[in-house]
């Protein structure tokens, strides 16, 4: 029989659907819910406006990291594991469902869930969107309405329980995340495994990318990190030279030139990723600024240049036979 319970939240109803198992979770900071949902209009034909299950993915939250739809952790703490609930939830608490949705729909289809917004709060990014791309998500967002959420919890994992993702660690823990994925890519490297070192490297980079966005650019605290950026940068390249990603190579390593204009060390990367596709005129400039920045890389240098000379010589006796 359902039941039905009045959550200590203005506007909010719950009908217990199915009883979960066990006590109710300790949903502390950094816990992670991971739960299937089911949204509705509270109209006649209950339309089903989202559904995770459909989606082939559950949802994932994590408590007291600022989710845009604050009711679906008060929702969800109020659930054991293995619970189905519908809850009813009036206007006041679903004016930003629409871009929430909006997010998750992107990523199932396989796009960036951001592109477009600002850096601004949730309700300031409210007024930057003409539309969400969406008709039904349109509708909601130029007038709020109660919704229904039906929501299957299934586990609460605590904070040391499971690998933070990027976007949910603190500042702390990103500034100590960074020289331990730092090390781990060396580690790999010394094993050739590129491909996992690059990946290490990566995410070091995102975290430091995501403390910088809350600086300012080009202060002491912005050049501070961006000098933590840097080598990792050159040695994600040097990784993805060694697969064969040359034109990554070409991307990164010209982004960082536009900032630090004298790195002989990106020059050097840079001119091996044009060698490799050809490019003899770049590649030649970028091994004579990397050799000009910094004598020591002199041999170094020689070494690419010869070896690009026969290349290029064997390429064009090559062309002069076919």
């Amino acid at each position: 029989m359902e039941e039905t319970y009045l959550l200590n939240v203005e506007g909010v109803r719950k009908k217990i659907l199915h009883g979960g198992q066990g006590e109710l979770p300790k949903f502390q900071d950094g816990s992670k819910i991971t739960f299937h949902f089911q949204t509705l209009k509270d109209d006649f034909e209950r339309t089903v406006i989202d559904d995770s299950r459909e989606a082939g993915m559950p949802m994932e939250i994590i408590v007291g990291k600022m989710f845009k739809l604050e009711i679906w952790e008060t929702l969800l703490s109020s659930m054991r594991a293995g619970e189905v609930a519908e809850f009813w939830c009036d206007a006041i608490h679903t004016g930003m469902y629409a871009l929430v949705s909006r997010g998750m729909r992107r990523i199932v289809e396989g796009r960036d869930p951001l592109e477009g917004q600002k850096h601004r709060c949730g309700m300031g990014n409210m007024f930057d969107y003409h539309s969400t791309g969406y008709a039904d998500l349109d509708e909601l967002q130029r007038a709020p309405q109660p919704l229904i959420f039906i929501m299957e919890l299934f586990r609460v994992e605590e904070p040391w329980a499971y690998k933070r993702d990027t976007w949910a660690m603190s500042k702390e823990e990103k500034l100590a995340a960074v020289p331990v994925l730092h090390s781990e890519g060396n580690r790999l490297v010394l094993r050739k495994e590129f491909r996992q070192a690059a990946e290490k490297y990566q995410e070091a980079v995102i975290c430091l990318r995501n403390l910088q966005a809350k600086e300012k650019p080009w202060e002491e605290a912005w050049l501070k990190l961006e000098g933590l950026v840097t080598p990792l940068v050159l040695n994600y390249c040097q990784c993805q030279l060694e697969l064969g990603e040359y034109y990554e190579v070409l991307e990164h390593t010209t982004e960082l030139l536009q900032k630090h204009h004298g790195n002989a060390k990106a020059h050097f990367k840079r001119a091996k990723a044009h060698a490799a596709v050809w490019n003899e005129r770049e590649a030649r400039e970028d091994f004579a600024r990397a050799a000009h920045l910094d004598p020591a890389m002199a041999a170094a240098v020689k070494k690419e240049l010869k070896l690009l000379g026969e290349t290029m010589a064997w390429a064009g006796s090559s062309q002069a036979a076919g």
